[in-house]
């Protein structure tokens, strides 16, 4: 068998292992990815994640304010054609394809192996019968959706994130077990396409990583909106087909009909055909075993995504992608620090948090102080229509308000993923609360929210004596 020498392999070729081989062969090293198949190349973002489910979101909510408009004398007839949404969901598919595919990355110089990777050695893999080792490999062979194992599920045929996309019919009656992001965000847009949703999670809270005061709007405004969500319930078993007996946390039990299942209730890492321990690479609990630069017990391999067991996004794929590119040029080396980063959960309206949460806060015992503002006295909120949003900020307790800084924060309202990226950046930066004070925004921008409760934050420091030196200062200097 040929061997292949090769300056860095990147297993997977999804947006943090792209991100590491495209910046490799810019730089002008030897460069191998591989990748299961061609149509593999863009990882789960573009094939079953963020992508089709954006574009999935955007048709939905097209419907969906179709049908508001009829408040104001418009008639909108008929149902949504999900063969044309598919449709849609692939033509934006096939536009991002075309710089992500075996072909494409050939033409910018780096070679591309298609197959399964495995180790055969410490710094040696094997695609397809062909043997390539590297200098440093790095894997980013992302995740896949958990299997539902419950009585009687080989009864029914289940969707999940990589299936919903090839939908032929709209299911009339969906049953959706899992409300995280993905549930949420699939079952919105399915019931606004037409389909009756049914919602069943086991914790009482949906998106129970989030700040209830945001949560708990978002669970209203989906109720308001028609899709049912049964708290504190668990599948028990399927009889049927087309049936489940469901049980609450009281114990009672119920029997729930269905046309379709759709189950998000979390991802997990498919390891076993990289054969890690040829490599010297421990595993433990079906986690790779890293260190705090995503380097595994063979310093040659390091990780880079949801296989390094961190947070499953994609932007955080990225984010390992420039610690690893760091390490690799830098006697500097940088630790994964999450303590800046940020999420957004896509349903209508939009759930965006960034930095550190109240729970991580107290934990690292962090002295803080917790602003919340709603919308209902914001002008733009009251001209398009969403004066339920809310606002909350976690500010550093100091005693000059120019030393306060952003800790984290999150936000529930419509685009709140746009509107929040300002705090985002004063967050990032350590900038001082102050300069969201004193930014000049256009009236009526929606994110003038954001300055508006820093503003309270200020007027918090009119205090008797101050205004006590306000009124003779006025009375000398006026």
């Amino acid at each position: 068998m040929a061997k292949h020498e090769f300056d860095i392999i990147v297993i997977g070729a999804g947006s943090g292992g792209l991100s590491v081989g495209l910046f490799m062969n810019q730089a002008g090293f030897k460069v191998l990815m591989v990748s299961i198949s061609d149509l593999d190349i863009g990882g789960d973002c573009l094939n079953d994640g963020c992508v089709p489910s954006k574009a999935l979101i955007h048709v939905a909510k097209l419907v969906k304010h179709a049908q508001e408009a009829s408040q104001f004398g418009l008639q909108v007839k008929g149902k949504a054609d999900i063969k044309k949404v598919i449709g849609y969901i692939r033509s934006k598919q096939s536009l991002i394809r075309t710089h992500e595919n075996a072909q494409w990355l050939r033409d910018q110089g780096i070679s591309v192996a298609l197959g399964n990777a495995s180790f055969t050695g410490k710094q040696e893999i094997e695609v397809n019968g062909k043997l390539y080792s590297g200098k440093k490999i790095v894997i980013a062979t992302g995740s896949k959706p958990s299997k539902l194992i419950i009585d009687g599920v080989e009864k029914v045929s289940y969707y999940d994130n990589e299936s919903i996309f090839h939908l032929e019919t709209l299911p009339e009656n969906i049953l959706f077990i899992g409300a995280g992001p993905i549930g949420l965000e699939m079952a919105q847009a399915l019931f606004r396409l037409g389909s009756k949703v049914t919602m069943v999670h086991q914790g009482d809270a949906i998106l129970e990583h989030d700040d209830l005061a945001v949560t708990a709007v978002l669970l209203e405004q989906l109720e308001k909106e028609g899709i049912t969500i049964l708290l504190e319930t668990q599948i028990e078993r399927f009889t049927s087909a087309n049936e489940a007996v469901i049980k609450t946390k009281k114990g009672e039990t119920k029997t729930i009909q269905f046309d379709a299942v759709f189950v998000a209730i979390g991802r997990e890492l498919l390891l076993d055909p990289l054969n890690l321990e040829k490599a010297g690479i421990a595993v433990e609990h079906n986690l790779i075993v890293t260190d705090h630069y995503l380097r595994t017990t063979n310093k040659k391999v390091m990780v880079c995504g949801d296989v390094a067991g961190d947070l499953q996004f994609s932007h955080a794929a990225e984010f390992h992608a420039r610690i690893i590119l760091n390490n690799l040029f830098s006697p500097f080396k940088k630790k994964l620090n999450n303590q800046y980063m940020s999420w957004v959960t896509f349903t209508d309206p939009e759930l965006a948090a960034f930095g550190l949460s109240e729970m991580q806060l107290k934990k690292k015992r962090i002295n803080y102080r917790r602003l919340e503002k709603d919308f209902k006295e914001d002008d733009r909120a009251v001209v398009d229509d969403f004066r339920y949003g809310k606002l909350v900020l976690f500010v550093s307790k100091a005693g000059l308000l120019k030393r306060q800084k952003l800790l984290g924060g999150t936000m529930i309202a419509p685009n709140a993923g746009e509107l929040i990226q300002e705090l985002i950046l004063a967050n990032s930066a350590n900038l001082s609360v102050k300069t969201i004070f004193n930014k000049i925004y256009p009236y009526p921008v929606a994110s003038r929210i954001n300055q508006s409760l820093i503003t309270n934050l200020m007027s918090e420091g009119l205090t008797p004596m101050i205004k006590a030196l306000l009124q003779k200062a006025y009375q000398i200097f006026s």
